[in-house]
């Protein structure tokens, strides 16, 4: 079976002004995949086994809680509560081993490991994990085969730290020869160029609280803080 490759959304999210269209790739599964565990969804008994056995990371436990399907969200922590309860009481009857020598097992590590494996996975993150690698694959798959997208690409307002980074190791396993070297060239100067362009914003709105600059233009520093921290941190914007 081919892979399957997302052109219209990809190429729909690149037309849109952002300081980095991976983020926005994100943030829309995001919400599609928010929606779908606040929907009704979460009567159902398959989903909600699993729900109650993997649980949300706490970015989305605060999207579901900001969805503001109250009653859906009680329903899903309380039988989820109930699993984790169960869970650690038969893990607590194991005794702990109590042994100081180096090697000694502690018999009782099944519950820190239950403890990491619950508070580590997500329902919601395990459900867009494939979907978003292909929206990155889609976006070097179009750079490679779409003359207007590479256009759109140079001339988007770069990328955050981290979806640089992942586009940067991503290239190579399906870019070569000199189409490799172009994006290559081209994701760092985009980069870069947009970086530094925010990061002069952020620079001028400090300066600007010097009251000596009280008279002069805010420029394009106003909303610079939250730009920033969309590249430093992958926090999108909704501004």
């Amino acid at each position: 079976m081919p892979e399957i490759l997302y052109e219209i959304p990809v190429n729909d999210i690149f037309d849109r002004p952002c300081e980095c269209p991976v983020c926005a790739m994100k943030k829309k599964l995001d919400d599609d995949e928010v929606a779908f565990a606040m929907g009704p969804s979460y009567m159902e008994d398959d989903i909600r086994l699993t729900t109650d056995k993997i649980g949300f990371c706490a970015h989305h436990m605060q999207m579901m809680y900001d969805f503001e399907n109250r009653l859906g969200l009680g329903l899903i922590l309380n039988t989820h509560m109930q699993n984790i309860i169960k869970n650690v009481e038969t893990l607590q009857k194991k005794k702990r081993n109590g042994s100081k020598r180096l090697f000694a097992k502690d018999t009782g590590s099944a519950l820190s490991d239950y403890i990491k494996q619950t508070t580590s996975s997500c329902f919601i993150c395990d459900r867009i994990k494939n979907t978003f690698k292909r929206y990155l694959v889609t976006t070097l798959y179009l750079y490679e085969k779409d003359s207007d997208f590479r256009k759109k690409f140079k001339n988007s307002k770069g990328f955050c730290l981290e979806h640089y980074g992942m586009l940067y190791d991503l290239a190579p396993s399906h870019l070569s020869g000199q189409v490799l070297v172009d994006f290559t060239s081209d994701l760092n100067e985009i980069f870069l160029t947009n970086f530094k362009r925010v990061q002069e914003d952020v620079s001028w709105f400090v300066d600007k609280h010097d009251y000596r600059n009280k008279e002069a233009s805010w420029k394009n520093s106003k909303d610079s803080l939250p730009r920033a921290m969309t590249k430093v941190n992958s926090i999108l914007s909704e501004n």
